[in-house]
């Protein structure tokens, strides 16, 4: 049963927001935008969640850090759904988790999903999120995940994650 006090959907989607991604400890659910939807019925809360990508081996733990935070408020009756369509994009991010992930030394993505605003442009260069360089290489498509890609940059000499438009 989830109680009075919190049955305000506004305050059920703070408590959910406050989940980070185990993989990127710096972006909450919400920075990275995976969080859709938190819902209250009698029957208690639901909330919804699209991966980054199927199969995104992060879903597990954020669903047990999910139910929780719920728990630490009373809320027991916590259904967390993983919706797969429409398919999660980097366009959902928000401005605020890009700026997180180049503090914290991976080059946010640059540009629009082709889902969501017609063709993919293409960027000369990904600039280093340590000194700012657009003299950078990619090393390796695949990065520390499957939405990042390894880079290197020229200058400074440092290597980093690109976390690729998707």
């Amino acid at each position: 049963m989830v109680s009075a006090v919190l049955t305000d959907e506004r305050r059920l989607w703070e408590l959910a927001a406050t989940v980070v991604d185990p993989e990127i400890p710096v972006l909450t659910i919400e920075d990275l935008g995976i969080l859709r939807d938190v819902s209250a019925t009698d029957a208690g809360v639901t909330v919804t969640i699209t991966p980054t990508y199927s199969g995104c081996p992060a879903m597990d733990a954020i669903r047990d850090d999910l139910r929780g935070v719920f728990r630490r408020e009373g809320i027991e009756d916590v259904n967390v759904r993983l919706v797969l369509s429409p398919a999660w994009t980097t366009d959902w991010m928000s401005d605020d988790g890009k700026r997180k992930l180049a503090q914290y030394g991976i080059a946010p993505p640059s540009g629009h999903s082709s889902v969501t605003r017609g063709p993919v442009r293409l960027t000369l260069a990904t600039r280093c999120p340590r000194c700012g360089s657009a003299d950078t290489v990619e090393v390796s498509r695949f990065g520390s995940t499957s939405c990042k890609a390894l880079y290197e940059c020229r200058a400074c000499l440092e290597p980093f994650d690109y976390f690729k438009v998707l």
